[in-house]
């Protein structure tokens, strides 16, 4: 699929989450995987461990901004855009919020932008607001987000890439088999937690998601 977005020039197309669940490894995972990533396939990593304190959180960041990472690869942090400049890193990520367009006004100019988005007009607002991409989802059934209601579906994600001129990155349920149903919806790329969260396999499953977000 050809994909011509002003802001896509310089993204990963395959996006890492943490798994925000590091209060008592304080991070150990996040950076192992940091250390596991193939050398030739840059990714995009957000770091959204929710459940550690400030000073924890900012060493942790400093440590995955220290690593020799694949040439490409961007660090991002959840919404702390203090810890990413004091770390060094290339972003920030924002929730999707009533305050949306005044939270992404308020980052510091040169930071990477991203934001969640779950609705065409929040989508818009964040373009408005200066965004550099967006993670919308959950598309496919995920469990972590069946309190929230029913999938969104490749028809509403096709409606969000149709609408904006920002790069958009699918996220919910993403596996191997529908990668590609996400990319014929026009997402850029796709984004995900679990599919990422077994190290001894990351190597491995990033390898497979390459090979459909290459062809």
């Amino acid at each position: 699929m050809e994909v011509n977005k002003s802001h896509s020039f310089f993204l990963p197309r395959l996006y890492i989450l943490s798994s925000g669940e590091s209060e008592k490894d304080k991070g150990a995972l996040l950076l192992e995987q940091l250390k596991r990533l193939p050398y030739d396939r840059p990714c995009m990593v957000q770091i959204r461990e929710k459940s550690l304190g400030m000073q924890e959180l900012l060493a942790l960041a400093v440590k995955a901004a220290s690593l020799a990472l694949p040439a490409g690869t961007l660090l991002l942090i959840n919404k702390h855009k203090d810890i990413a400049l004091a770390a060094g890193l290339h972003g920030v990520h924002l929730p999707e919020s009533e305050s949306l367009a005044e939270r992404m006004t308020d980052v510091t100019s040169g930071l990477l932008k991203g934001c969640s988005v779950h609705s065409l007009s929040a989508a818009k607002i964040a373009e408005n607001a200066g965004a550099d991409y967006l993670l919308y989802g959950p598309v496919f059934d995920t469990p972590s987000k069946r309190i929230f209601g029913l999938p969104q579906g490749t028809e509403n994600l096709q409606s969000i890439c149709s609408a904006t001129t920002l790069p958009v990155y699918a996220i919910g349920g993403i596996t191997h088999n529908n990668v590609a149903e996400c990319l014929d919806a026009g997402a850029y790329g796709i984004a995900g937690i679990s599919a990422f969260s077994e190290y001894s396999q990351l190597a491995e499953n990033i390898e497979h998601f390459y090979r459909v977000l290459s062809q």
